[in-house]
Formats: structure tokens, sequence, C-alpha cells
């Protein structure tokens, strides 16, 4: 997947200026592509250059304008094709595995620190995945609202169970994640002794 159809994925709910797809983005297509600013806004201008997207420019504030971005026929056409297309399956590469699978040469508080940090991260962003699948269920989601004033009621159901589907496996992931880093820690204490 790349970043264009991360970003055509949310202009299929609504246009959106620039601002506003960073800030719908960091809060639904990051959970499964991540894309700072600094690589939004160069792509922004290419999908525009590749006919994907239209801009026009729109008030912001009280003096300032904004670039609206809004997908075209042709963007919402290469959306389609690249949804329809087989999935390429790539293969991992987690340092943290890699590392996992050396910590014999570790030092026995640096393999912890590391877990720990691990999984501090996977239980926030765990924790961030559930809150943002119970919004799809009960209908707050921002980005979702925008999307489903554009189809009829009776597809409602249908778009948000898709939704929710990718979040359950985002959720199963993260808590995965949980479970093998906490295994790691009563590994290292088993092996190496209980820190003191």
């Amino acid at each position: 997947m790349s970043l264009r159809y991360a970003l055509l994925a949310l202009l299929t709910s609504r246009p959106m200026t620039g601002y506003d797809l960073s800030k719908h983005f960091s809060q639904s297509v990051a959970h499964v592509w991540y894309a700072p600013d600094s690589q939004i806004y160069p792509e922004l201008n290419r999908m525009e250059r590749d006919g994907l997207v239209d801009s026009e420019t729109v008030p912001w504030g009280p003096k300032g304008t904004k670039k609206e971005y809004r997908i075209t026929d042709a963007g919402t056409a290469a959306f389609q094709e690249w949804i329809n297309e087989p999935l390429v399956i790539r293969r991992q590469r987690d340092p943290a595995y890699l590392k996992s699978a050396y910590l014999e040469w570790a030092d026995p508080d640096a393999a912890r620190a590391q877990l720990r940090q691990h999984l501090e991260y996977w239980s926030g962003h765990l924790q961030l995945l559930k809150e943002s699948r119970q919004s799809l269920i009960d209908h707050t989601h921002p980005t979702l609202q925008y999307r489903l004033k554009k189809f009829p009621e009776e597809e409602h159901d249908r778009i948000v169970r898709y939704k929710v589907f990718a979040y359950d496996g985002l959720i199963d992931n993260a808590s995965a994640e949980v479970r093998w880093a906490r295994k790691g820690l009563a590994l290292i204490d088993e092996l190496e002794g209980e820190s003191t």
C-alpha cells in the first residue's frame, strides 16, 4: 500500500484541506499506514499532477486561504482498481523480533528495558485501537460520520462492519504484541534471574 491510496481512501468520504487530511489521517488511516506531514503534502501535489485529485482555494481563518482537495473520477477509479488488486504479502522486518532472537548477547537490564518499551507502546496503542473501534460502532468517529452522510442509510451497517473488521485485526495484532512482550520479560527473569 502506498500513501497515495491511504489519502484517496480518506478523500472518498469528503473534500478536505491538507490540514484536514493530516488530522483525519492520524485518527484513522495512520493505524494501518503511518506517514508524517512531510510526506502527505508532496504526495497531494503529485496526486493532483496525476489527475487523481483536484484542488480549489477556500477561505481559512479570518484572512487566509487553503487548498481543498477532492477526489476525481480518475482518482476513484484508481482507488477501486487498487482495492480489487490481489494483496501482496510482505515478509516481516521487525527489529524487536530480530533482537529478541539474540538476547543472549544483551545485558539483562537492557533487554528488559527494550521489552518494557515494547510493552508500553503496544499497550497504549491497543487502548487507542479499542477506543477507535468503539467510535466506529457508535458512529462518533469523525471520518466515519462524513462518510456515512454520502451513502444511503441501508449501506451504513456494511460500511461500519468492514471498518470494525479491520480494527479487530489490528486489536488482535496489538494484543499479541502485548502478550509477547510479557512472555519475554518472564523469560528473561527465568533465564537471567530477577533484576535487583
